[in-house]
């Protein structure tokens, strides 16, 4: 959005898609199973639904090739539309797998209670873990999180991906870190602090068994409440680079909200999850990578990245397509993506988003570019 001023885009806003706290609540933002577990950079469902009413129709199939959180799946899924997801990051799959299982609520909820009971019984000695996860949690914490870890591999199928779930979610809140930044801590807390969030002195979290407790019985009835909801639609995750991937069957059209160059790390964000879990870790191969920074170089190989992605997801679907990407151009690199993609760009919706996580405070805008394949 170089080049325009704040007055300039207050006249170009679309009201209908900046709602305030008021009008979207956090509860509402955070339905069923888009709360399932924390992840930074998602787009609201209210968004995603917004446009897929817009452009796409009950029955066809959409791809989200950068799939993150799967807002874009859960809500095409509820609209009765067959949806796509692509994502490099393993954990990002499996949180989808779980938030999209076609699975019954009711026997996911016996075997993650079961999964506790038999933890409560179990001695973690024999447990691996690895330096990381000594340095971050407390003694007590970690033998819940390895004694959970061991209980769930009784599971199979969709109730050990939501014991997975249930296991990271707990491992994030168990952290040896201040209250109000579990987001990206930089190093662990070992002692008293005064807490932001709290506005008291507090201390590090010394266990993680309350926390299995609380998100079990979270995401069984978040599961439950999304059965009620979802629609006849297919769900199908495919875990690889979006550049390359094979697409079984070609989408009618493309809704998604890329990554953000240099700005948040997907992998580190849920580091917690990939040593618990030994999920492959392929950072190196992320586009955007807060690692690579956001030097010219760095947003030249983005441009690069999610132009080739696009072109290869578009490239077996029909003329005039709808292309829809919900994005940050503070940098103004879409123009020259959408051109290298072969893409054409039909509206520019900007909203004003007023929210943020965790302390994060001050607002931003973001647009929506709803383009056209050729």
């Amino acid at each position: 959005m170089a080049g325009r001023t704040q007055t300039a885009l207050y006249r170009e806003i679309d009201l209908d898609l900046s709602w305030s706290e008021d009008a979207l609540p956090q509860a509402d933002r955070t339905k069923h199973v888009h709360g399932l577990h924390p992840y930074l950079g998602k787009f609201v469902p209210q968004l995603a639904e917004a446009f897929l009413r817009r452009c796409f129709a009950p029955g066809q199939r959409v791809l989200d090739p950068f799939m993150g959180s799967g807002t874009t799946l859960v809500e095409a899924s509820v609209l009765g539309m067959d949806a796509t997801g692509i994502d490099i990051s393993a954990f990002n799959c499996l949180l989808v797998r779980v938030k999209t299982a076609d699975a019954s609520p009711a026997e996911i909820e016996l075997a993650l209670r079961a999964t506790l009971e038999r933890a409560a019984h179990i001695d973690p000695a024999g447990e691996p873990a690895t330096p990381w996860l000594e340095r971050w949690y407390a003694p007590g914490a970690l033998r819940d999180l390895l004694a959970y870890r061991a209980a769930a591999r009784q599971l199979d199928g969709p109730a050990a991906d939501a014991a997975a779930i249930v296991l990271s979610r707990a491992a994030r809140s168990a952290r040896a870190t201040t209250h109000f930044d579990l987001d990206f801590p930089r190093e662990p807390a070992t002692g008293e602090y005064w807490c932001h969030k709290h506005r008291r002195t507090c201390r590090p979290v010394e266990e993680a068994a309350k926390f299995l407790r609380r998100y079990t019985a979270d995401t069984a009835a978040r599961l439950r409440a999304f059965a009620a909801e979802r629609g006849d639609g297919a769900v199908r995750i495919l875990h690889g680079d979006a550049r390359a991937v094979a697409v079984p069957e070609p989408a009618d059209g493309i809704l998604t909200s890329p990554p953000y160059p240099g700005l948040i790390d997907y992998h580190e964000q849920h580091r917690y999850a990939y040593e618990l879990l030994g999920l492959h870790d392929r950072r190196a191969e992320e586009i955007g990578a807060a690692a690579a920074g956001r030097s010219l170089r760095a947003r030249a190989i983005y441009v690069d990245s999610i132009a080739a992605t696009l072109r290869h997801t578009t490239a077996a679907m029909a003329a005039s397509a709808p292309v829809v990407i919900v994005v940050n151009d503070s940098h103004d690199l879409y123009p020259d993506i959408l051109d290298r993609a072969g893409l054409t760009l039909e509206q520019r919706v900007t909203r004003h988003v007023n929210r943020r996580t965790g302390r994060r405070a001050g607002e931003y805008f973001e647009d929506v570019l709803v383009c056209r394949t050729g």
